[in-house]
């Protein structure tokens, strides 16, 4: 059954993407009566949860209301104290949540916590679906101890991102891109292989002018350390930039370049250690098939132009080791971006 406050609540939620991480994005309604009287959700920079928030904003109006929230109210002490400590001592008679936390912190015990006190709990299991796609990142993270992985890469219709190696340049328009760039906005982390790097001089950077809880992070394997000095990447490093190789890289470090020993299991261990939850991939034919193999990568978003390369030079999206074992992408939707383009969004398929 359809409820308004829940859509609401929703909807809040996604207002925090991109301004939440490590937490995830949570919205929350305050209803007395019929009315709403507080709603809220959450951002990084003004610390309060969506409960808080919404709490603040009902004052004396919270007692007896009911509190449609878009996630378990925690139950620990963070940044802040307990969202279900709050929801009680402001008298909130019923909390409607569309799913448990996955964070083994709370797993329930905020929804106990608020039983114990007399409050009424309900699960919207109808939103659950819902609500985890908005922070699809962090119950991954939550669940499997690892970030959540994406895939892009912009190609022809004959699955083609160069026409021959070693070649760059833009394959889709400036529109796609746009487009794309909302995908760099929501996640934590980019990676990328010295082979773009050396290729094309990239930034790698969240050029959406929105709101961020914390820079981008620009991750670089880079197997031999050859990462040019005077590349952009080094040159607009200001703690922002990792690169995976051997050696000290004492210059880079100078730099202000982070340098690390490794490859892509080190640098997604690395991340999940620094609570980065979700990581985009914008790499090479290479480190797309290695992460592929690796079955590191949990979405693909692929952009296609009304192109056709052919060709036996012209670069596959992927070098896969294994080619005759086939990654089963499921839960695919289409986005039409006008003038023949358009892009695919899928996940892939586990069997688990």
């Amino acid at each position: 059954m359809k409820c308004e406050f829940m859509e609401l609540a929703l909807e809040l939620a996604r207002q925090g993407l991109g301004r939440t991480s490590p937490n995830p994005a949570v919205g929350a309604v305050l209803v007395r009566d019929g009315e709403i009287v507080g709603r809220g959700f959450h951002t990084w920079s003004g610390v309060d949860h969506a409960e808080i928030v919404a709490l603040h904003e009902a004052g004396a109006r919270a007692r007896g209301s009911t509190a449609y929230v878009t996630l378990e109210p925690c139950s620990h002490m963070g940044r802040t104290g307990p969202c279900a400590d709050a929801l009680i001592a402001a008298g909130v008679a019923r909390v409607v949540a569309a799913m448990e936390d996955p964070n083994p912190e709370v797993s329930g015990r905020g929804l106990a916590r608020l039983r114990a006190a007399g409050v009424e709990v309900e699960l919207a299991r109808e939103y659950e679906a819902a609500a985890a796609q908005i922070n699809e990142a962090f119950v991954h993270a939550m669940r499997f101890a690892r970030p959540f992985v994406t895939l892009k890469a912009a190609m022809t219709l004959d699955g083609k991102i160069a026409a021959r190696r070693g070649q760059s340049g833009w394959i889709t328009s400036e529109r796609a891109r746009a487009h794309a760039q909302m995908l760099r906005h929501s996640s934590d982390a980019i990676l990328t292989g010295i082979g773009t790097v050396l290729a094309d001089d990239p930034l790698l950077t969240d050029r959406t002018g929105l709101e961020r809880s914390r820079p981008l992070l620009r991750v670089v394997l880079d197997s031999r350390l050859r990462i040019p000095l005077g590349s952009r990447l080094v040159q607009s490093a200001r703690g922002d930039v990792v690169v995976f190789g051997p050696g000290s890289g004492r210059e880079l470090r100078e730099l202000g370049v982070e340098v690390r020993t490794g490859g892509l299991a080190e640098a997604l261990a690395y991340l999940q250690g620094e609570r980065y939850r979700s990581v985009l991939i914008e790499a090479g034919a290479g480190l797309n098939g290695s992460a592929l193999d690796a079955g590191i990568v949990d979405k693909i978003f692929f952009y296609y132009a009304p192109t056709i390369f052919g060709g036996a030079e012209s670069l596959s999206m992927a070098e896969r080791c294994s080619p005759d074992v086939p990654v089963r992408i499921e839960r695919v939707r289409l986005h039409d971006l006008g003038d023949g383009e358009f892009a695919l969004e899928g996940y892939v398929h586990r069997d688990r």
